[in-house]
């Protein structure tokens, strides 16, 4: 019922942005992060840098025997089953089926890496890595031959596995204590899955340019969006993890709090690049004080069993929502209303208290549930913030949105009927959980 749900009001997010697609039809090329070619390399965003997230904690999880460990692996296999719909949607089910099989298979050799580790078994170690190279070769050609080379195998190959060395370089650095190393891959290997979303919605993008209405995956808009929803996904997946390690006292607790720092301080340059130093400097204060520091004084509250100071904690970060709410709708002159934003920011902060809350109460399936719906928010949160920049300064994100001549649709030579594609094409990728843009409901 909750995946109708979010299906559902997806959809009408779709159906909202018909008028705005008719208008570009017509010859307007206004500027807007919110296209159907920015969707899809939004949707490759969310699903790419989740299983990043997920296959690393897995890992890790498995390593230290923890008890949430097989929860985790679920979300992993269930993020890839997610991206199956997605790809039936664009490619067909026979290719469907095949990526399933590819991806599954892939996440299938991870624990192979953590029980030759914990063994110190070099021939499983062996095993495993060898099971790493066959999937960059089988996954590249499949990407290749379902792009019709506009995704070339050799820069496949060569991307996909700088990803599955960022994933064995975040284990291998956590197992021998090197944590700053660990966290500082983490970081790297974060960032390129989006940059293989970028190149891999491009090239589908550049394939079926008529499934998109001609918009392109790449513009500065689009590139404001994904640097959003990466900064805003790496944000939270640092904070319920540094709430996890805080609460387990954790050897490497320091470390994951230095990768939250590293994350604030490229999100206050992204911030001063687009509002200038004085906004960047209010923007790191606002964020700092009663949101990172709110959420570790909740997280000593809950080992302290005080409830007096779990209440001065999520006060806090009310506090932060309102106050940086506040701050958006200023910076953003009303594109961004500041209750719209408050609001928003107050449900990411649910998403973290919740998701912590099952972890301390060791409900790991409701855990993870939590996470991927917070998780997920985020990519809401990065649509929503770069449209009323965009809207706001169109100049500065000024870039062509469609061709001068539109791409025959086949069906009939009709814009209404190509239009009426995409709505079906993106309503098969929102009930995938593909694109995340929801609304939270208030039990």
């Amino acid at each position: 019922m909750k995946t109708v749900k979010k299906a559902v009001v997806m959809f009408m997010a779709i159906m909202l942005l018909i008028p705005s697609l008719a208008m570009a039809q017509d010859g307007d090329t206004q500027t807007t992060s919110k296209t159907p070619a920015a969707d899809l390399r939004s949707s490759l965003d969310q699903l790419l840098s989740e299983h990043f997230v997920l296959v690393t904690t897995a890992m890790i999880k498995d390593y230290n025997n923890a008890e949430d460990a097989d929860e985790v692996y679920e979300a992993l296999d269930q993020n890839a089953q997610d991206m199956t719909p997605a790809i039936a949607s664009v490619y067909g089910e026979e290719a469907a089926a095949q990526f399933e099989d590819i991806f599954l298979g892939h996440n299938d050799y991870t624990p192979d890496f953590v029980e030759a580790k914990v063994n110190n078994d070099e021939e499983a170690r062996k095993a495993a890595e060898a099971e790493v190279d066959e999937f960059v070769n089988e996954f590249s050609s499949f990407l290749a031959t379902a792009t019709e080379g506009n995704l070339p195998k050799e820069a496949a190959a060569k991307v996909l596995a700088a990803h599955e060395q960022d994933v064995i370089n975040v284990f291998d650095h956590y197992v021998a204590g090197e944590y700053e190393k660990a966290y500082q891959s983490f970081r790297e290997g974060f960032k390129r899955m989006f940059d293989i979303s970028k190149a891999l919605s491009s090239a589908i993008v550049t394939q079926m340019p008529e499934k998109f209405e001609g918009t392109k995956a790449v513009t500065p808009a689009a590139d404001l969006r994904s640097t959003l929803n990466r900064l805003a996904s790496e944000h939270f997946a640092l904070a319920v993890l540094e709430m996890q390690k805080g609460y387990n006292q954790a050897e490497d607790y320091d470390f994951v709090t230095w990768a939250e720092n590293m994350n604030t301080q490229e999100f206050t340059e992204a911030i001063g690049s687009i509002y200038g130093d004085e906004a960047a400097t209010q923007f790191q204060k606002i964020w700092q004080q009663n949101h990172i520091k709110a959420q570790s004084e909740l997280v000593t509250a809950t080992l302290e069993n005080d409830e007096e100071a779990r209440k001065a904690a999520e006060q806090s970060l009310q506090k932060f929502a309102e106050t940086f709410g506040q701050f958006l709708g200023m910076a953003t002159e009303g594109n961004l209303p500041a209750d719209a934003a408050t609001s928003a920011l107050w449900a990411h902060e649910e998403d973290v208290i919740q998701t912590f809350d099952h972890y301390v109460a060791g409900d790991y399936q409701a855990t993870y549930d939590s996470f991927r719906d917070g998780y997920g928010f985020m990519f809401g949160v990065g649509e929503t913030l770069s449209d009323a920049i965009v809207k706001q300064m169109p100049d500065k994100f000024a870039a062509e949105q469609m061709p001068e001549d539109m791409p025959k649709t086949g069906m009939g030579g009709t814009a209404t009927s190509s239009l009426w594609t995409w709505v079906a094409f993106g309503a098969l990728v929102l009930i995938s959980g593909g694109v995340m843009f929801r609304k939270k409901v208030q039990q």
